[in-house]
């Protein structure tokens, strides 16, 4: 019997209406849909987005599988093999297998786990990655600000990630786009204000979900607990309108 195929499928930002025709088709036509949570009592956020979309397909598998919310590779590992060995006995059986993520399969996504396990360990089996439109994509399209123009230079970080590091990215890069903001929006609030960039910073929660959130005065937010699903806009706009003849671009140096 052939080997099933594997498809890394992402869902978009969160509204259903924003998955992409093909992740749609590919999602209808597959044997089994892998999906991934965070706890058997939590729903899939991933599967949730794209349930709406893709509705009721006959025969269709659909399994969820276990991938821990933590940094700790004494569980993260353990988890991630079960759930590799469900979708290879799969594969083996000659099904072929979405594996579902929010966002983009390939950027800040659980699904990266899954892809580089089945290059390693499955060479014979075909993998498609089928990409989708990324929360540093959808967030500026809510508060309607570019990332980037002209010569305009865009970093997007973890921002709990490197805490030491920000005030040389914000004087390095023009557009920043801070991610896993949750957990550090105090440090991120105090480090914004030393460089003098909270007035043209954003922050939005749960972008074209439900709920969704946009905030301009981030002090008034730092000592909440915020949503897991945020992010930090820092938009200069230094070097932004050279086309337009706004910004001279000898004036810009390198």
């Amino acid at each position: 019997m052939s080997q099933g195929k594997l498809y890394g499928v992402g869902v978009g930002p969160g509204a259903s209406d924003l998955m992409t025709m093909r992740s749609i088709n590919v999602l209808r036509k597959v044997d089994v849909i892998a999906i991934p949570q965070s706890s058997p009592h939590v729903k899939s956020v991933a599967w949730r987005i794209a349930e709406k979309a893709v509705g009721p397909v006959e025969g269709q598998e659909r399994i969820f599988l276990h991938f821990p919310m933590t940094r700790d590779p004494e569980q993260t590992v353990p988890a991630w093999n079960i759930a590799f060995a469900e979708i290879e006995t799969r594969l083996k059986a000659g099904k072929s297998v979405a594996f579902i993520t929010e966002g983009d399969p390939l950027f800040f996504s659980t699904y990266i786990y899954l892809h580089t396990h089945a290059k390693e360990k499955w060479p014979e089996v075909e993998i498609e990655v089928v990409p989708a439109v990324s929360s540093f994509t959808a967030v500026p399209s809510i508060i309607q600000t570019p990332i980037a123009d002209g010569q305009e230079r865009v970093a997007v970080i973890p921002a709990s990630y490197g805490l030491d590091d920000l005030p040389a990215i914000f004087r390095l890069f023009d557009t920043v786009l801070l991610m896993k903001v949750s957990s550090v929006m105090p440090e991120v609030v105090k480090i914004l204000e030393d460089e003098n960039l909270l007035e043209c910073s954003y922050y939005v929660s749960r972008a074209t979900m439900e709920f969704e959130k946009v905030v301009r005065d981030l002090r008034s937010i730092q000592n909440d607990k915020c949503d897991y699903f945020s992010m930090i806009v820092v938009s200069k706009r230094g070097r932004s309108g050279i086309l337009a003849g706004r910004v001279a671009s000898e004036t810009l140096g390198a």
